[in-house]
């Protein structure tokens, strides 16, 4: 029985990620042709808006085979308003291949994949890519490669558009990096993204880590079931039609009513979350509204951390970037035929509470359909019971459980701890939607008692400068509000407002003649 490699392609912005897919699976003898990202047709870039601009924009799964190994290949967006794409991929991996361009070098984005890779210990190839390009310096790229990266990975040089190299990348992915034979054990995987079939029905990419998935079995999903309706596997170039799906394989699955991060059977704990969340947001505005906000309910399946929620009348949507919203934008318009508009980007603020606070509430007139009692106080997002697990139905629990974190998070409270103190029902008056409503109600009240703090995102951020020019970036960096924690004559370390770092990014050339570098992720918010 054949070995499977799921194998994840990383990059920074135009480093040619996408092309050395096309020339992987020419090489592997899938494509009789090669693809190019300049004429949009290649095999991964198949979104109608990715063949437009030319940029990777969701993830992709092809696969070829490599002696006994099939290897499923994931291309993945370089730009970093879609890092949350990447983040699904990152646990699904058993390998990955850094692609670094021989002309640009190791860039932000670059160190920040590395990071990653490392932290969730990833193993993992750098190709130092382009190297056919005039500029191009293979020994500079690869001492940066080791300085900057910090990582003794091996480095493949070569070219996606001649070829040169990719054999020698081929069989040495295949030989150092680890492929996974058939796991036994209960069924258990992971959903890394959703899409939608010819007639709208959702198609679940599940990575299957242990056990055996067959159609018409009824699996788990968190707390409920699913049925499989139909499974197809990635294998030899396609995803034909298949009976089962066994551990290793990614497959697509029909029938199940899941979100992206969603576990089939057992669940697993040793990947989290991998990448900030977003911490800009704009609020979307359309003629037909009742369309715009369910294409945008079905586009947040695809992308929770799109995060839709309703904030008073508007509707409100994540980012990290400005292209980002251009794609939303375009695929709206492209998908859904909805045109819409929106207002400028913000920052994401949360709230903090000061304090602890109390509330008790009844529903009707006695004897009340409904009684909830709340305590809020600072503390890990949690929702706990002082009340018996047998006082309420174990829906009505569920339902208020439901509503409390519905309103937390469309209230931006963090770091809240909620436990119920009063509950109260009369049977057979009440329902769960008694529970739903009220408890919203309850909650705001003694978050109102508790008090509340507006915090703005910090990120962490890297300075790279030129010596001489060090007292004019602390100038610039005090203006945008950044408090360097570590200094040195040519690298400052530090927080500074997620708000200001466009503004300092676009000074950066001017105070340091070009030569600066900046890095900064989301950190905390203060």
């Amino acid at each position: 029985m054949s070995r499977t490699l799921n194998l994840g392609i990383l990059a920074h912005v135009d480093a040619g990620k996408t092309s050395l897919t096309e020339r992987l699976l020419h090489t592997a003898g899938v494509i009789d042709a090669l693809g190019s990202v300049d004429a949009g047709n290649t095999q991964t870039d198949s979104l109608a808006l990715e063949r437009q601009r030319g940029i990777t924009i969701k993830s992709a799964v092809a696969s070829f085979v490599v002696g006994d190994v099939v290897v499923n290949l994931i291309d993945t967006p370089g730009h970093p308003d879609f890092i949350a794409e990447v983040e699904r991929v990152l646990g699904v991996l058993d390998g990955a291949v850094l692609v670094v361009s021989a002309v640009e070098g190791v860039q932000a984005q670059t160190r920040v994949l590395m990071r990653t890779l490392r932290r969730l210990e990833i193993p993992t190839v750098v190709f130092v890519n382009k190297m056919d390009r005039r500029g191009a310096d293979g020994p500079r790229v690869a001492r940066d490669v080791v300085e900057k990266l910090a990582t003794g990975a091996p480095i493949y040089f070569g070219s996606a558009i001649t070829g040169d190299g990719v054999r020698e990348l081929l069989a040495g992915v295949t030989s150092l990096l680890p492929v996974t034979d058939v796991v036994d054990g209960p069924l258990s995987g992971t959903v890394f993204k959703v899409e939608r079939g010819r007639a709208g029905e959702k198609v679940a990419l599940v990575r299957l880590f242990s056990g055996t998935v067959r159609v018409r079995e009824r699996v788990k999903i968190g707390d409920c079931e699913g049925k499989v309706t139909a499974i197809a596997v990635f294998e030899g170039g396609s995803a034909p039609r298949r009976a089962t799906a066994r551990a290793g394989q990614i497959a697509k699955l029909w029938g199940l009513d899941v979100r992206i991060g969603d576990t089939i059977g057992v669940a697993r704990h040793d990947r989290v979350r991998h990448f900030a969340p977003p911490t800009l947001e704009t609020v979307v505005e359309s003629h037909d509204r009742v369309t715009l906000h369910a294409a945008l309910k079905q586009l947040a399946e695809q992308d929770p951390l799109i995060d839709l929620r309703l904030d008073g009348d508007d509707i409100v949507v994540s980012l990290y970037g400005e292209v980002q919203k251009e794609v939303l934008e375009a695929t709206l318009a492209l998908e859904y035929g909805v045109a819409v508009t929106f207002r400028e980007t913000r920052t994401v603020r949360v709230e903090r509470l000061r304090g602890v606070g109390e509330a008790v509430r009844f529903l009707g007139e006695s004897p009340y359909a409904a009684g909830i009692g709340f305590r809020v106080e600072p503390g890990p997002e949690e929702f706990r019971l002082e009340v018996e697990l047998g006082s309420l139905p174990l829906a009505f629990f569920r339902a208020t459980e439901d509503a409390v974190r519905e309103t937390l998070r469309a209230d931006r409270i963090h770091d809240c701890t909620v436990t119920m103190t009063h509950s109260g029902y009369c049977s057979p008056v009440s329902v769960a939607g008694d529970f739903r409503g009220l408890a919203p109600i309850v909650l705001r009240e003694a978050l109102r008692g508790a008090g509340t703090v507006t915090c703005e995102p910090m990120h962490r951020f890297r300075l790279e400068i030129p010596a001489d020019v060090l007292t004019a970036v602390l100038a610039a960096l005090g203006k945008a509000g950044g408090v360097p924690l570590t200094t040195t004559a040519t690298v400052l370390e530090g927080h500074v407002p997620a708000a200001r770092v466009h503004e300092l990014q676009r000074r950066l050339p001017s105070l340091t003649r070009g030569e600066g570098v900046l890095e900064s992720e989301f950190d905390h918010y203060a």
